[in-house]
């Protein structure tokens, strides 16, 4: 018998290529690989890229750069990349590297074990194309990665909005949303493998519109509401999303169901309206605080998580301010904030930037005031009980760490055999990154 042949991937990017890593990884899996964690004892190698931050297409020409001694010491190494940069590079990405053998994008890898036929037959295999059959019907139905008790499930793929900035709808595509059925045979067979808690993701995640059993559509609501009914699924999460699409009977289930976690990535960008409307958003800055209201009306406790670009073209210092206002008038317990890039292909790669000293100046003064915020939320956990997931050894000896259900965090002294259970802990210090427990 034959020794399994062994691949290393490497992700970039969002949960979505996460998830998609795995799936890959179990798509290939038929042709007999099996995955390892060190690149030079591997067989295939193979990056699974995005395309969202800046110069992302140069790191990975940097990176395959990096993998040509593994190349040259081992001539039958195979090389791929995927993802978000293999969609908008293609060819390209061969005829700079010719030791790429293959080149698949986001939503061919399920043609992966026939492409990789083609290559162990010394052909290169390239394919970017935006199939009209669906993906999840072609791979393997039964979820093999080693499973935490936490897990990733993509329900939705693509966008609609078209934002000025963003490259999603064209390396992803238009928006697509799986079947209730086949969401719930993922998450009962991911739940039977240890699976407490299940983060629902999608570009636009909250324009979820499956086929439900009945052949109508369902809204991402109902989905919820149906995967909470899941015996032995104690947590749910969903990100990201997109204000515009966040619905009424969404807004209800944060305040009604109980596996629904109270915790929210809802981006708005910026905070005036002039940018927003070149932004291509389809929301004021007010809008959006009526809509937080709404939300919070529904779950108080609930932790507020944004994403935030500044230095867009056109922005001025008043633009700037508004955005300071907006994050001063609703308060995030956690952000994400980055200088406008720009990327090849979209609207507002065209327009003048805004010069870089004063992007950055800028940035910093944003994320000072996003950073005081987030530890202002941490602080206010001081003396509160949570319940915690724990999935993982701490750093120090006796150490164990999970997540609560506002996603901080948390570490307490406790045995390894907590992983994967779920314990109240009493709160105790408020540091860097982090929380510090102790087990009620």
């Amino acid at each position: 018998m034959s020794e399994p042949k062994k691949l290393f991937v490497k992700t970039y990017g969002c949960q979505m290529n996460v998830y998609d890593s795995e799936r890959m990884a179990e798509a290939l899996g038929a042709k007999g690989y099996v995955p390892t964690d060190r690149a030079d004892d591997a067989d295939m190698i193979l990056l699974n890229t995005c395309h969202i931050r800046e110069k992302a297409a140069e790191k990975v020409y940097s990176e395959l750069g990096r993998f040509k001694p593994l190349r040259e010491a081992n001539p039958d190494l195979k090389i791929g990349v995927a993802g978000c940069v293999a969609q908008a590079e293609g060819a390209e990405i061969m005829r700079r590297q010719p030791m790429v053998d293959l080149v698949v994008g986001p939503q061919t890898y399920h043609r992966l074990p026939e492409m990789m036929e083609r290559v162990e037959a010394g052909e290169a295999a390239l394919d970017t194309d935006f199939p009209e059959e669906d993906k999840f019907a072609h791979l393997p139905k039964a979820r093999k990665a080693p499973r935490g008790p936490t897990a990733f499930l993509t329900v939705q793929e693509g966008c609609d909005k078209f934002c000025a900035f963003c490259v999603v709808p064209y390396t992803r595509g238009a928006e697509v949303s799986r079947p209730v059925e086949r969401l719930l045979r993922e998450a009962q067979d991911l739940v039977a493998r240890g699976v407490r808690e299940i983060t629902l993701l999608g570009q636009n995640v909250n324009a979820y519109h499956g086929e439900g059993p009945n052949g109508r559509e369902w809204g991402l609501a109902r989905l919820i509401w149906e995967l909470a009914e899941v015996d032995g699924l104690d947590r749910i999460r969903f990100t990201t999303s997109h204000p515009n699409d966040m619905d009424d009977d969404l807004i209800a289930a944060h305040g009604t169901c109980e596996k629904l976690m109270p915790y929210l990535h809802l981006p708005v960008q910026a905070g005036s309206d002039r940018i927003l409307k070149a932004m291509n958003r389809k929301h004021t800055a007010d809008d959006y605080i009526r809509l937080i209201e709404r939300i919070r009306a529904a779950r108080p406790d609930l932790l507020l998580s944004g994403d935030f670009i500044v230095g867009f073209p056109g922005e001025g210092e008043a633009d700037f301010q508004a955005t300071l206002d907006l994050v001063e008038t609703v308060g995030y317990g956690q952000a994400y904030s980055f200088k406008y890039s720009a990327r090849p292909g979209t609207p507002a790669a065209e327009r003048d930037p805004v010069p870089t000293e004063g992007a950055d100046q800028r940035l910093q003064r944003l994320q000072e005031l996003l950073s005081r915020q987030q530890r202002a939320a941490q602080d206010a956990m001081v003396g509160r009980e949570v319940s915690v997931l724990f999935e993982k050894p701490g750093r120090l000896a006796g150490q164990t760490v999970g997540k609560s259900e506002y996603l901080h965090a948390v570490h307490v002294t406790g045995p390894e055999t907590l992983r994967g259970q779920i314990a109240k802990v009493r709160i105790v210090a408020s540091e860097a990154n982090s929380l510090a427990g102790e087990l009620i």
